[in-house]
């Protein structure tokens, strides 16, 4: 997705198990306060299905939620692992051009020394520091942290942004010496 970031889909939660036998769902905020999740008016499932938070509370890392039309256990359960989305037309404009939201790297064209090396397929935070999961053009996906050092030139409206892979450390030469 590399669409106008004002026309954009951002994700800003994702359903886990079924909690309970009344319809409730554990669901992870990837806001930065996790209750604010269900202040948004657009949200909904990636095929464009309206989604109504009828109530939060706290359970750990999560949240428990109450979803409209959710009645019972086998209706939650279909929910597991289902994203909920947002437009980005919802969220705030960031005063210095520099910003961007961290769902807005979602899908950008990832470029290194200039050329086109991938995209970004997700941003992960798995309490460390956020990640970017990278879908190079051949190969399997890898992780790079995004730091400035790693990443240092975002440009959302361009739809692209710059790395710089680190020197790897660890790796062994042929023979099995480091």
């Amino acid at each position: 997705m590399t669409e106008n970031p004002a026309g954009k889909k951002l994700t800003v939660a994702r359903f886990g198990a079924a909690h309970g036998i009344k319809g409730e769902v554990r669901l992870k905020s990837f806001t930065e306060d996790p209750f604010s999740v269900g202040d948004f008016k657009s949200l909904h499932f990636d095929d464009g299905t309206p989604v109504r938070i009828l109530s939060l509370r706290p359970q750990g890392e999560m949240l428990i939620a109450r979803i409209e039309g959710c009645k019972d256990r086998n209706q939650a359960e279909l929910l597991n692992g289902r994203e909920l989305f947002i437009d980005r037309s919802e969220l705030p404009e960031l005063e210095d051009e520099d910003e961007f939201y961290l769902a807005e790297l979602t899908g950008l064209e990832v470029r290194e020394n200039g050329a086109a090396v991938g995209k970004v397929q997700a941003v992960h935070d798995f309490g460390a520091g956020e990640l970017l999961e990278i879908r190079p053009q051949r190969g399997p996906t890898y992780m790079l942290a995004f730091t400035r050092e790693n990443v240092p030139l975002v440009d959302v409206v361009g739809g692209f942004l710059e790395i710089v892979r680190p020197a790897e450390t660890g790796e062994r030469e042929p023979d099995g010496r480091k």
